[in-house]
């Protein structure tokens, strides 16, 4: 399947959130992101069984959750890392059984660490990349994009794009007001990284949902700058399109990587959940992942068989900058940023609360609070006399 194949297919399935039309094998669904059924990474699958996995797709972390928690019956589904702990934490998955993924040996320590525990590895990694800043290279200077700035920046009011997504939006917040880890994060630098986005806020065009939607908003010249992640870039170089793709802004970019939960009571055949996880992870799935969305496989081993100038071409290949590891946040860190960013895109300044002291009365004797903006406005007397007077 081409990129350009790729994206009108993603955004078909996220809008259908349908199984694909392709002959699928009903002893194993896959909850898994819009435009992952790649054929090259499923044949060694397709050779022992004859066709490829069922297929549901979902457009980001949180939906996938609330649709599992909410009774939708799975095999395996593929989150990032920073949203596996609430997985966990439900009691929705079981423990992998190592013993029968050869190739687990060669995925990086530090990626399956924070999920091993005494009762076993509750996360297979599969694959990684980077969001960082992708820009139009004829019609932006590399110098606009030399740092996060460039979204706060007015000349771009209006031609800016951010993912519809909690994790990534954050990790660039915090970047920009100098944080570059979530791990013990204070009110403080919340706070700091709450007012960037809602300063950005204003200069976004949209909050992009899945890869083809940014790449077409970015192909249509309605979006010159995006925080974005690999396969948006790998779309629009398939088209020819003049995307860059800075990865070492001064402040620093984002690094994350996804990978497969094991469903506890998955309705499929257990022995073919193994065989779909090894055949991600086989060597030969390395490159088919490259071509088709740009990311980099989470086996070290498959990636040996990847060229150094391939990785660079796809900027896939080590940067020597700050990186932000989108690895897990504490429970009540991912719970206050999924609040206060949806408050941020509906406008809104922050979450009212109700415990704070009551302000003290303005001249006329009266205080309210914007049912906006939870700081207190000026008196309604005020804000009348002035009127009059003008």
């Amino acid at each position: 399947m081409s990129r350009k194949a790729l994206a009108l297919f993603s955004a078909a399935s996220v809008l259908s959130m349908t199984v694909a039309a392709h002959a699928a094998d009903p002893e194993l669904t896959v909850l898994d992101w819009a435009g992952w059924e790649i054929d090259g990474m499923l044949q060694p699958y397709v050779d022992k069984h004859g066709q490829k996995p069922s297929y549901v797709f979902f457009a980001d972390d949180d939906e996938a959750f609330q649709k599992v928690s909410s009774g939708f019956k799975a095999d395996v589904v593929h989150p990032c890392a920073a949203s596996v702990p609430r997985y966990k934490e439900a009691g929705l998955v079981e423990p992998w059984d190592i013993s029968k993924i050869p190739e687990f040996a060669n995925i990086p320590e530090r990626m399956t660490k924070p999920f091993t525990n005494d009762d076993g590895v509750f996360y297979i990694p599969t694959d990684y990349a980077y969001t960082a800043i992708a820009y139009n290279a004829e019609t932006v200077p590399a110098e606009d994009v030399a740092s996060l700035s460039v979204f706060t920046n007015e000349k771009y009011a209006g031609r800016i794009s951010m993912p519809d997504n909690t994790d990534d939006v954050w990790s660039l917040a915090f970047l920009a007001t100098g944080v570059t880890s979530w791990d013990n994060v204070t009110d403080e630098q919340f706070t700091a990284a709450a007012d960037w986005l809602r300063k950005v806020h204003p200069n976004v065009r949209a909050y992009w949902a899945d890869p083809s939607e940014l790449s077409q908003l970015m192909a249509s010249g309605e979006v010159q700058v995006a925080w974005s992640w690999n396969d948006p870039v790998a779309i629009l170089q398939s088209e020819n399109f003049p995307i860059g793709f800075n990865r070492s802004p001064a402040e620093g970019a984002a690094t994350w990587y996804c990978g497969f939960v094991n469903m506890k009571d998955g309705p499929g055949n257990e022995d073919k959940v193994y065989d779909h996880i090894n055949s991600l992870l086989a060597h030969t799935s390395a490159q088919p992942l490259l071509d088709a969305i740009g990311y980099a496989s989470a086996n070290d081993a498959a990636m040996a068989t990847i060229s150094e100038e391939q990785m660079k071409a796809a900027f896939i290949d080590p940067v020597t900058t700050t990186l932000f590891v989108q690895s897990p946040p504490s429970a009540e860190l991912r719970d206050r940023m999924i609040e206060e960013f949806e408050l941020i895109k509906s406008g809104f300044c922050s979450r009212p609360d109700l415990n704070r002291k009551r302000p003290e009365p303005s001249a006329s004797g009266v205080m309210f609070f914007s049912p906006v903006c939870p700081r207190p406005c000026r008196g309604l007397l005020d804000f009348i006399r002035e009127l009059a007077s003008s």
